[in-house]
């Protein structure tokens, strides 16, 4: 659900009269209606929550308090039961020693004068070998009190929790719950309608991990619709060969769980893509695109992307070969990069994903050096102005209309040097490397869409 959940949807759905459908805010995703269309049907929107929405929730910050409490409680009581193990053990290999002090003290006590030097000395060495036991009758003290404070902690949670019981008897959470599911299963029935939409916001950085140098690329399948999990990660911009392949996410994360892909051929800059099973990637000190498969570990095809710049010739704002970037969207495979013919200027082309050759090219009339990154939504490039803090998505280009124009859409640059900035489209997901951190961004999309009884 994160993935989306930044996401705003315009619905058009044949409901009469306009009215609020889910208005109360804790049901999750939301459809409410805004306007009518000349036809007097409605608008609704559809407004998916914040990824913590759930956090902000009282009960949910209180449940979890409560519950770092009883873990605190239950550390102290396995810390208690071991210790009060080990010091029963050691009072039950006294209790001999023990006894006979205690004997020779009963005899002592009735026949004083049978306490003669030796015997003294004897029950002294006694007495000496049960000192220790003072530090573990203290420790004896010291636990008691824990165990008292112990027991006002679950006082105090039994309270609290007696609290929270009541305030949730007066929600029919089952309901809830089943409409909950009854909305999400109609917005992704809406979801899946969408086609594409134009990009109005980005949200705020989610950082996956931060590992590796200050510049490289990491990705997942870019390939809709596909059910593979794998995350490819790529140290470096310059004559790299290493691709660890990790199995979920999750491993990613934790950095465990990968194998290791050694490439035949060296990289340039960190514009590759995963599409299908396959990377494509920019050979070092070429303007040649390679197709390489992980399941055969082999090279597919490679093929030369005419009149591309290459090593360092045309490359974005922050350098490192970013010559050629290569992409995917909903609508394809796609080269960024630029030539001497044109003067510099960003150029789009659509690639054929097996032979590699070029469909179609569009001029975008935008000098790349002037681009900090770049990525295509939807068959529409969007460029932001800078690698640096304070980067902005500047220029948005539309390859089915061949128009551009410029934007003003700010995002938070938060570790400041993105050296890759790629589009998932099937996640709907901005993947960046940013001075050696792994960043994920939210995206917020704008479409109107039919019902089918429309």
């Amino acid at each position: 659900m994160h993935l989306f959940s930044a996401m705003f949807l315009l619905v058009m759905l044949a409901v009469m009269p306009c009215e609020a459908l889910y208005p109360s805010p804790e049901e999750g995703w939301q459809i409410y209606s805004s306007a009518q269309d000349a036809d007097g049907k409605c608008i609704c929107t559809v407004v998916a929550p914040a990824q913590n929405m759930c956090n902000r929730d009282p009960r949910s910050r209180q449940l979890r308090q409560l519950m770092e409490k009883v873990q605190n409680i239950s550390q102290s009581m396995e810390v208690l039961d071991l210790r009060t193990y080990r010091d029963l053990q050691y009072v039950r290999n006294t209790e001999s020693l023990m006894k006979v002090v205690d004997g020779k003290l009963k005899v002592a006590s009735e026949n004083p004068r049978s306490l003669n030097p030796k015997g003294f000395q004897e029950l002294k060495d006694k007495v000496t070998q049960l000192l220790p036991l003072l530090p573990v009758l203290e420790q004896y003290k010291a636990d008691a009190k824990m165990i008292l404070r112990l027991r006002e902690e679950v006082r105090n949670l039994s309270l609290v929790l007696m609290a929270i019981q009541e305030e949730m008897g007066a929600y029919d959470y089952e309901e809830l719950r089943q409409r909950v599911l009854l909305l999400e299963t109609r917005l992704h029935s809406c979801m899946q309608k969408l086609g594409c939409g134009k990009l109005t916001g980005v949200s705020n950085p989610i950082t996956v991990r931060a590992s590796g140098s200050r510049f490289g690329s990491w990705m997942t399948d870019t390939m809709i619709p596909s059910s593979d999990n794998r995350v490819w990660s790529m140290d470096g911009y310059f004559k790299g060969r290493r691709v660890l392949e990790y199995r979920t996410m999750n491993d990613f994360m934790k950095g465990q769980n990968f194998v290791q892909h050694l490439l035949p051929h060296p990289w340039a800059g960190t514009g590759h893509v995963v599409y299908n099973g396959s990377l494509y990637y920019n050979k070092y000190q070429s303007n040649i695109i390679i197709k390489y498969h992980f399941r055969s570990r082999s090279v597919l095809v490679q093929r030369s992307l005419s009149g591309a710049g290459y090593n360092n010739t045309f490359p974005y704002s922050w350098g490192g070969s970013s010559d050629i970037d290569l992409m995917a969207d909903e609508n394809g495979l796609w080269a960024v990069y630029t030539t001497i013919p044109n003067a510099g200027n960003i150029v789009i082309s659509r690639l054929e994903p097996q032979s590699l050759e070029v469909l179609q090219t569009w001029d975008t009339g935008f000098p790349k050096r002037s681009a900090g990154e770049s990525f295509m939504i939807c068959g529409t490039l969007y460029v932001t102005n800078s690698h640096l803090a304070g980067a902005k998505i500047y220029f948005a280009y539309y390859t089915n209309t061949s128009t551009y124009e410029y934007t003003d859409i700010p995002f938070h640059n938060q570790y400041s040097h993105i050296s890759m900035m790629d589009y998932n489209p099937r996640e709907r997901v901005l993947y960046t490397w940013n001075n050696g951190h792994q960043v994920l961004y939210n995206v917020t999309l704008f479409q109107v869409i039919k019902t089918s009884g429309d």
